[in-house]
């Protein structure tokens, strides 16, 4: 069959998604209770808001006869693939979450998942974390991926622990000084 005749679409939808790495398989979707609300808010605006509203929208330039030159039903129709595909992006991955609070944790000694970890590096100069889903990371704001390289060596680190990663810049060294859970 030519190529011509194969849907894009047939790639994984965590493949689509730009810059969100795929969730690893056999794992399920760990989340913060955050996290997952506000996917789940994004979720029904596009349900229940937005793609209605674009429907209408390529609904009326469709009645205006000529689609070929018609931008408004291009870009329309467009547009409402795009939104299809990250709605099913998002009902997989909220189908395949799993949410965690981190104020239910038992053994605050040690770092798992949703703690806000304070480290400090051989300089002296210290950063916060906190270990989060993969979907709600933003390194930006001190939220980092479980499955992040750096998440994976604080894993079940305790205070006072020194641990090691591979970072981008090579293999550094960082001392555990802070644990909570909120």
């Amino acid at each position: 069959m030519s190529k011509a005749f194969t849907r894009e679409s047939e790639k994984d939808d965590d493949e689509l998604a730009a810059g969100v790495p795929p969730i690893p398989p056999g794992t399920p979707n760990y989340m913060t209770r955050q996290g997952h609300r506000q996917m789940r808010e994004e979720f029904e605006r596009l349900i229940k808001v937005e793609r209605p509203e674009l429907v209408k929208v390529v609904s009326w330039a469709a009645s205006n006869g000529d689609r070929s030159e018609n931008g408004d039903y291009i870009y329309g129709k467009k547009r409402l693939r795009e939104m299809d595909k990250r709605i099913r992006f998002l009902t997989k991955r909220l189908e395949n979450a799993v949410v965690v609070d981190p104020a239910e944790q038992q053994n605050v000694e040690q770092v798992f998942f949703g703690a806000r970890v304070t480290i400090c590096d051989a300089d002296g100069s210290e950063a916060r974390y906190q270990i989060v889903g993969i979907d709600e990371a933003n390194a930006t704001e001190g939220r980092i991926s479980w499955i992040s390289p750096l998440a994976r060596a604080l894993m079940k680190a305790r205070e006072g622990d020194w641990v090691r990663f591979q970072s981008p810049a090579g293999l550094r060294e960082i001392e555990v000084i802070g644990i909570r859970y909120e």
